[in-house]
């Protein structure tokens, strides 16, 4: 682009050759990414007999909230090593761990067989078991390969975007992501019930191997000015103190509470679907069983109903955009939370696959409300050269919501959610039967259930939903989204008060609070770690990572005041 671009109305035309081919990027990582993101809640609970890891929701959560925790607080490195040392660099480096990621996760059943000598259903019981830590490791190269994608390739979109433009540049940006986004997804749906879980991994491997492609196909933008003379810890250095900057970090506390809500799209929903949603009535309206994929006696598969969140989103993205783009972006942000809320807790409402394709589309509305805003605004902030480091901040946001959010889903769904559990405390409250008398292997709960009971599955599914409420947790989530909303009103009042006095308490004060935040959630971290007897990785890093952010603001404190 040779300059600002201020034509109206916003047209595609408008915007240049790296922009789209940044764009085009974003859709084969987004593809590759969403295509494995979809199935994983079904696949890390698999029975082993099925060809699955057969972990619990607990280790499923305790992945996810580690998983989110570095995919989300790398870019604030990342971000600014893509600012000083290249974008293209960047999304090479992390299209290669991704690979290693994909194969590694796929492959961590058999991986895990090699060195334990056996078969995973007889190293189990005899704790000769690697699966998960190998499991773990790659879910770390994927969320390391995407921390170091995401703030590269942001910034080097925000870096082509056409002054005047933003609004509607990141709408198409956003739309792109919903592209690969629903059909990654669409594709990993069939490959895993027609072909193996493993092809899914493959596939998603070899797609995501072909971002390589482009980056021969464009030049490092020579507008960038890498000439400060930073070195590498000048760069950590100013991450932190960017992050701990007192507006940037209670607009990330506050908005994390969308981000809880969202994930939960992708975290427990699947299987929440999986267990309680009848969708026979959707399937049969598509076309039924040969024309669609269905499981579980007729039902659609969870794949196919989750995408429609990607595919609205796909095809109104263009339209929320612009419509976004009207509204001042912390109002947005707030419409779309509470759009986004009313959507989660009516998940809940109802067993029936209308209903809940009715919620996911309601709550891709206040998706397409908030999420693409929360750009615009940093990225206005953003000074010129450092749009990848305050992309980065957009991501911290996101991985503080998630990682706390699959903390909560991890404990929530294996006590009171997975129909496979819940079948279980069923027969010993119920049926007086002694745990052990009760299968081991999850593939076969279910039957043995019916057999106890004379209930068919779907019988089984009506007095378990009845008995124990599983729709209940959307509830949480949503209150937690409320939360989250009143915050960012809170947030925006006083921010404005702020910006027109110099004097105003919070520019004085700011980081005093937000060292004074920062001790009170450190706390309660270590105090969750202790009350489950140290047990549960994911908080233990939590409060080590609250606890470093306190220890690092204090310090900023100090210096300040002895400066």
């Amino acid at each position: 682009m040779n300059g600002p671009i201020t034509d109206t109305p916003d047209r595609p035309k408008d915007f240049g050759f790296i922009f789209w081919v940044a764009n085009w990027m974003e859709i084969v990582e987004r593809f590759a990414y969403y295509g494995v993101r979809v199935v994983l809640p079904i696949f890390m609970i698999e029975a082993i007999s099925d060809g699955g890891p057969e972990f619990d929701h607990i280790q499923k959560g305790t992945i996810y909230a580690i998983w989110a925790l570095v995919q989300s607080f790398v870019p604030i490195f990342s971000g600014g090593f893509a600012d000083r040392y290249g974008f293209k660099v960047n999304i090479a480096i992390s299209t290669i761990l991704k690979i290693i990621g994909y194969f590694v996760m796929g492959y961590a059943v058999s991986i895990g067989e090699l060195f334990a000598g056996m078969p995973l259903s007889e190293a189990r019981p005899l704790q000769a078991d690697y699966t998960y830590e190998i499991f773990f490791a790659g879910a770390m190269f994927l969320a390391l390969g995407t921390a170091i994608f995401k703030p590269g390739l942001q910034g080097l979109i925000a870096h082509q975007m056409p002054k005047g433009k933003e609004s509607f540049g990141w709408g198409i940006f956003y739309q792109m992501v919903n592209i690969g986004a629903f059909i990654g997804p669409m594709l990993a749906g069939w490959l895993r019930a027609e072909v193996s879980w493993n092809a899914v991994f493959l596939t998603c491997s070899a797609v995501i191997a072909l971002n390589f492609i482009p980056l021969f196909m464009f030049k490092e933008p020579a507008s960038m000015d890498r000439s400060d003379g930073k070195s590498a810890w000048d760069v950590i250095k100013d991450a932190f103190v960017g992050l701990l900057e007192p507006r940037l970090f209670f607009f990330t506390i506050s908005f994390a509470g969308f981000w809880l809500m969202f994930f939960q799209l992708f975290d427990i929903l699947p299987n929440f679907i999986d267990d309680w949603v009848d969708s026979r009535d959707l399937a049969n309206w598509l076309g039924g069983e040969g024309v669609v994929p269905t499981i579980n006696g007729g039902n659609l598969t969870q794949e196919w109903i989750i995408n429609f969140n990607a595919l609205l989103i796909s095809f109104f993205a263009f339209a929320m955009g612009w419509l976004t783009g009207k509204i001042k972006s912390l109002n947005a942000i707030v419409i779309g939370i509470l759009v986004s809320a009313i959507a989660i807790y009516a998940l809940g409402m109802s067993e029936n696959g209308w209903w809940c394709l009715a919620a996911i589309g309601l709550f891709s509305i206040g998706e397409m409300t908030a999420s693409p805003t929360k750009m615009r605004y940093l990225g206005g902030i953003a000074p010129k050269g450092k749009e990848g480091l305050y992309m980065g901040y957009v991501n911290f946001t996101v991985g503080i919501g998630w990682s706390i959010g699959s903390t909560i889903a991890g404990n929530l769904y294996e006590t009171g959610g997975d129909k496979i559990n819940l079948a279980k405390k069923y027969l010993i409250e119920n049926q007086g039967l002694a745990k052990e008398a009760i299968p081991k292997d999850r593939a076969e709960v279910l039957p043995f259930f019916s057999e106890q009971t004379g209930l068919d599955p779907w019988q089984t599914r009506a007095t378990l939903w009845e008995a124990y409420e599983p729709y209940s947790m959307w509830a949480i989530f949503a209150f937690i989204g409320l939360g989250s909303m009143i915050a960012l009103m809170i947030y925006n009042k006083v921010v404005t008060a702020a910006s027109k006095d110099a004097n105003h308490k919070f520019n004085l004060k700011g980081q005093d609070y937000v060292t004074f935040s920062l001790i009170p959630i450190s706390l309660a971290f270590w105090w969750g770690a202790a009350r489950l007897d140290w047990n549960d990785k994911a908080i233990i890093v939590q409060a080590i990572l609250f606890s470093a952010l306190a220890a690092t603001s204090f310090y900023l404190q100090q210096n300040r005041k002895n400066s």
